[in-house]
């Protein structure tokens, strides 16, 4: 009798753990259940609202710019800044080529500064690569001045909410790289153990982890690693012309529930859309036929985040505790 007691309090206790690890979301939800799970995740998280994309604003001389308005799915940055303009979000954080084709301070004010330039009060950029296809970036750091850091370095942080926030500049070459021991590397290190918040996110344009056309790119891995060491949550990314969620992961992209950094690709910003190459382990949702922005409820000790489609209709939210 004692052992058939001992069996079942056994099963109950596997079924109690299993219960804990069923997520709330899923990508293969249709769009209405989807909607309703992602609702439900962001009324239990309260704090701070913010969005964030890349790869956002055409070309001016574009054959799509149709004076700003874009054509099909091509040049929508109008689009998707009516988003955040409706949003009314406490920062936008910009993910990189925020104006093609070579970030030229004239083409900043004629197409980005028309659209996502109606948030620029609250934007915190970090530069992509067709920012530094003008010398040293200095049409981006023209426009946005102080918002967009030293333009040495173009790498800060700045706290919202309760949240630590930390921008880093994936172009490499042009701040003395980007590996481990580079400066800002120690740089990244020295701003993890100053602000130790319960929460913490970083963004850059280049991602470490991607199915898009670009790929993974372990560039960045020594990022990822002192993010890693430090507990941190959550890192942002562009480049890839799509939209991607991965699971938590270590450095190596292996799976890491418990300490892993949740990453997403959000390079769905206005410019165009793209479609998937190699299907990297991890990814738990992508989509590469609506642009739009991440937005992110910022909460003490959690986080809820929400796909916001300004062209094209797919969706995808959740929510989870910090670390």
């Amino acid at each position: 009798m004692s052992r058939r007691l001992a069996l079942a309090s056994t099963v109950i206790a596997a079924c109690a753990v299993l219960v804990l690890v069923v997520p709330t979301v899923s990508p293969r939800q249709n769009a209405s259940a989807a909607t309703e799970a992602d609702t439900a995740s962001h009324a239990r998280v309260k704090g701070v609202r913010i969005a964030a994309a890349g790869d956002i604003a055409c070309d001016p001389g574009s054959e799509f710019f149709a004076e700003g308005r874009g054509t099909g799915s091509t040049c929508r940055q109008q689009a998707t800044s009516n988003t955040l303009v409706r949003g009314r979000y406490a920062s936008v954080l910009a993910l990189g080529d925020t104006q093609y084709e070579d970030g030229a301070y004239e083409k900043f004010v004629a197409s980005y500064n028309q659209s996502w330039g109606r948030v620029k009060s609250i934007t915190r950029p970090a530069p992509g690569n067709h920012e530094y296809e003008s010398s040293g970036a200095t049409g981006y750091y023209r426009y946005f001045g102080r918002a967009a850091g030293d333009p040495r370095k173009g790498y800060y942080s700045f706290d919202v909410g309760r949240w630590h926030l930390i921008a880093l500049n994936s172009n490499c070459s042009a701040v003395g790289g980007c590996g481990a021991g580079s400066l800002q590397e120690q740089w990244l290190r020295r701003d993890l153990a100053a602000h130790r918040a319960a929460c913490t996110l970083a963004y850059w344009h280049h991602p470490r982890f991607s199915s898009g056309s670009h790929g993974s790119d372990s560039t960045y891995e020594a990022f990822w690693r002192a993010l890693y060491d430090a507990r941190a949550d959550v890192v942002l990314s562009g480049h890839d012309h799509d939209y991607e969620r991965f699971a938590p992961q270590k450095p190596n992209g292996d799976r890491d529930l418990r300490r892993g950094l949740r990453q997403f690709v959000v390079g769905s910003g206005g410019k165009e859309l793209r479609p998937f190459s190699t299907v990297r382990p991890n990814s738990e949702a992508r989509d590469a036929t609506s642009l739009g922005v991440l937005q992110l409820t910022l909460g003490p000790g959690a986080y809820a985040w929400r796909f916001r489609p300004s062209v094209g209709s797919f969706t995808d939210g959740g929510s989870t505790r910090c670390h």
